[in-house]
């Protein structure tokens, strides 16, 4: 830490150069609209990218629609992120990190629609994207790096903050999708506003966005079924005004496992072959939310935001010996506030206090029993979860080019857990197991007793903003992040663990940009590092832990540009490195693996993306985008590897009338094979993978009433 602060004095010496703001030659106003980006995720407020203090990327409404993504990863794409996609619509996420799998990989990023987490801190899932109607979304945008004071435990290596659409005056709209593997989705909007006759200053509206989707699956008996509901209600009268929100999802989906064998997504004759045909997972969710903002003087301002939730999911567990079936839910409530104020010409500052209630439960059962895999229930219990939250953050305009940031967050956890069978590594009828291969006595899931737990943390965020001239601006950032243990890693044990004594992860991170931008160009390059401690994983005892330790560093970049006015480039990417600063061992070893100073498993070191959008008319535009992905580790002993690819994809959009557009797009133009994941089990057969679709050819309608 002591480290990380002197680094990041010496660059804010760097950037507080007694540099004048220069006097640069106005912006054009036609193509600077085309490249300015405003994002509310960093304070839940309008603001210009150009004069934020962190590291966002957003990606928006026409790009949403533009890629009518049949899958998240197809959608979410920005410097030093990966959605990587598994089957279906599973996927796992990696944001300055890498691809984070079992024990210790929840929790690391929060998924917020409008600012409001779609999981209780605690219970997340790994594949909650899903929840989002991200097909309708009226953006998405992606921080990296540990969160504001605005974001708590959950937001240890980034945001995800899916937007709604804005109801607009007398829309109706209807769009048909079809393309490959029996693929059909249709996307239903209706939205109106008005003001009324009484008061000019009073306006209301709302939008229903509906889309139901279904895929028969490029693998044998992998299809799928998806329903989402979005509605958003618009209210505003003179000091006072209002946003409810409301989404609603179904999914229905035969899930398809990893196929083993190395180079397996080379063989056409396995690129079908899924070896659990049996897999499903069926998940419904339900989220409210109304964001309520007051003005209470010309310089201040309150957000309340109360909301509630509720999650339903049975899935069959086919990565574990006997396919165990896991149901579990949730239910909660909180509330969110925030007073923005002015202090003064310089000087603003925005506090809060947030609050949330979450029930959840969890059953894991089996049919068959061997070995240490007894039949029955393994778990049944239940954890209600109360969190408590204050921050604040001031932000000091030093000078005319100079800006500072400082906050701070101060999070309590209480866990209060529940256990509804024998306690212990029994069977469900307390009778003892036996493994097969070692005699050892003992089931290998354990049940601990009733208990509490408590968790406090504090994080902190500096950051330093300089404005060079009116093209070139500078930040540095200062920040330190943490993520509680969740409820899973502490009361799901294993081989005898009755206390996993976990302690809160926490992250120490730095880093240094420069943006820089012009009437037709804009860009940005970042530099970060990042250190973790007391990173939870799981032992060759298969035991939970908290004693890892890992360091991640890398650079990023975007750059946008209009060369004339029918051509828009834009290339993203980054060069980084995820690395163990000490020895674990692997599930399944008894040996204390010297894994110091290797790769992190499923760590590419690059990744790149190219979008070259050529628009010969106002109603044509074709888009040809590039995504280059870097070999990477596959086992944390770094002696197996996947080589990376590249993907080529095109997409055409045309409107026929001011009423009707269409559109194609074509996935892997160039029909390359390749892996969405690659993975080495040394007991799991060996290089495993998630094979990657063929060309893919899709093609919509959209007519608008």
């Amino acid at each position: 830490m002591r480290a990380l602060l002197r680094t990041c004095l010496i660059g804010a010496s760097i950037l507080i150069s007694p540099y004048a703001l220069a006097d640069d030659t106005a912006v054009d106003a036609r193509d600077s609209s085309r490249l300015e980006t405003v994002t509310v995720t960093e304070s839940r407020m309008l603001r210009e990218t150009a004069y934020s203090s962190v590291s966002i990327s957003r990606i928006d409404e026409d790009t949403v629609r533009q890629r009518a993504a049949v899958h998240p990863s197809e959608l979410i794409t920005a410097p030093g992120v990966w959605i990587s996609r598994g089957n279906g619509q599973e996927h796992l996420t990696a944001i300055r990190s890498p691809v984070l799998t079992g024990a210790g990989s929840c929790g690391a990023f929060a998924v917020v629609e409008e600012g409001v987490p779609v999981r209780g801190t605690g219970f997340c899932n790994v594949n909650q994207l899903f929840d989002s109607n991200l097909a309708q979304a009226g953006g998405v945008e992606v921080l990296r790096g540990p969160g504001t004071v605005l974001y708590g435990s959950d937001a240890q290596h980034g945001v995800i903050n899916i937007l709604s659409r804005v109801p607009e005056r007398n829309l109706d709209s209807l769009a048909l999708e079809a393309g490959a593997n029996d693929y059909q989705r249709i996307k239903v909007a209706h939205s109106r506003t008005a003001e009324t006759q009484t008061d000019a200053a009073r306006t209301k509206g709302f939008r229903v966005s509906f889309n139901g989707a279904r895929d028969g699956g490029y693998k044998h008996d992998s299809g799928y079924d998806q329903q989402k509901l979005t509605f958003r209600h618009d209210w505003h009268s003179g000091e006072v005004s209002a946003q409810t929100l409301v989404n609603l999802s179904n999914l229905n989906q035969e899930t398809a496992g990893y196929v083993s064998g190395k180079g397996a997504y080379k063989d056409a004759a396995r690129k079908r072959e899924n070896p659990n045909p049996e897999a499903f997972r069926d998940t419904r969710s339900a989220r409210a939310q109304t964001r309520i903002e007051i003005a209470t003087g010309e310089d201040s301002q309150w957000v309340i935001t109360p909301y509630a939730r509720a999650t339903d999911m049975a899935f069959l567990m086919h990565f574990l010996p006997g396919t165990p079936l896991e149901e579990n839910g949730q239910t909660g409530a909180g509330v969110q506030t925030a007073h923005h104020r002015q202090l003064s010409e310089s000087i603003s500052l925005i506090s809060g206090v947030d609050l949330e209630l979450t029930d959840a439960w969890l059953r894991q059962t089996q049919d068959g029993g061997f070995s240490s895999f007894p039949a029955g229930k393994q778990y049944d219990y239940s954890v209600t979860a109360m969190v408590g939250a204050a921050y604040s953050s001031v932000d000091w305009q030093l000078s005319q080019a100079t800006g500072a940031s400082l906050g701070a967050r101060f999070e309590t956890l209480h866990y209060d857990y529940d256990n509804r069978m024998r306690s212990g590594d029994t069977a469900e009828d307390g009778s003892i197991c036996i493994n097969g291969y070692t005699g050892v006595e003992g089931c290998r899931y354990t049940r601990p007793e009733d208990r509490s737990d408590q968790f406090e943390n504090l994080s902190l965020n500096l950051s330093l903003h300089h404005q060079f001239s009116r093209s070139l601006s500078g930040v540095a950032r200062l920040a330190r992040g943490f993520r509680a243990p969740q409820a899973t890693e502490l009361y799901r044990l294993q081989n005898g663990q009755m206390q996993a004594g976990l302690d809160s992860e926490a992250v120490d991170s730095l880093e240094l940009g420069l943006r820089g931008g012009s009437s037709a160009v804009r860009w940005n390059l970042t530099g970060y590092y990042m250190e973790k401690d007391n990173v939870i994983f799981q032992s060759s005892e298969r035991l939970n832990l908290s004693d890892g330790k890992t360091r991640h560093y890398g650079l990023e970049y975007e750059f946008g540009w209009l060369p004339v006015d029918n051509w828009e480039v834009a290339v993203g990417g980054n060069l980084s490195r995820h690395r163990y600063t000490n020895n674990v061992s692997a599930p399944g070893s008894d040996l204390l693996i010297k894994t110091r100073g290797n790769d992190i498993d499923t760590a590419p070191r690059r990744q790149h993306n190219l979008s070259l959008s050529w628009i010969p008319v106002e109603e044509t535009r074709v888009t040809m985008q590039w995504q280059s992905l870097g070999r990477y580790y596959t086992d944390i002993e770094n002696a197996h590897e996947y080589p990376g690819h590249d993907l080529l994809n095109l997409s055409l959009r045309h409107s026929l009338s001011e009423t009707v557009a269409v559109g194609l797009r074509v996935r892997n133009l160039m029909n390359v094979d390749y892996a969405e994941r690659a993975d080495y089990s040394s007991l799991g057969g060996g290089d495993r993978y998630f094979i990657g679709e063929p060309r893919s050819v899709y093609g919509n309608v959209r007519v608008t009433f």
